[in-house]
């Protein structure tokens, strides 16, 4: 069974790979310093982090960015490994919604 992800190949798939440059947001700066901490620190694996973000619905997946999917994996393997709860992620995110005057 094939995923979102499983695009090689396939005639419908997203068309060509843009190869310019990308200015990242601080916030994608930010989720990639967390991946290389966590994965270097062994909090989780590579495939475990691949794992979350090909599990998520389909229409997560095809909706989230690049850089979404990985917060959302973080997010799922910090709760898996009892690391925090999901009732602490989502706090912590409306205190930082109130903080930034409500902005996503």
């Amino acid at each position: 069974m094939t995923g979102p992800h499983d695009v090689g190949g396939r005639p419908d798939a997203a068309g060509p790979v843009d190869r310019s440059e990308h200015v990242f947001a601080d916030w994608e700066t930010r989720v990639d310093a967390i991946q290389r901490l966590c994965g270097g620190a062994r909090f989780w694996r590579l495939d475990e982090f691949r794992r979350t973000i090909e599990s998520m619905s389909p229409e997560d997946y095809v909706s989230y960015s690049y850089y979404q999917r990985w917060v959302k994996a973080q997010a799922t393997l910090l709760v898996e490994k009892g690391l925090l709860s999901a009732d602490e992620i989502a706090e912590r995110l409306e205190r930082l919604r109130g903080e930034m005057g409500g902005a996503e």
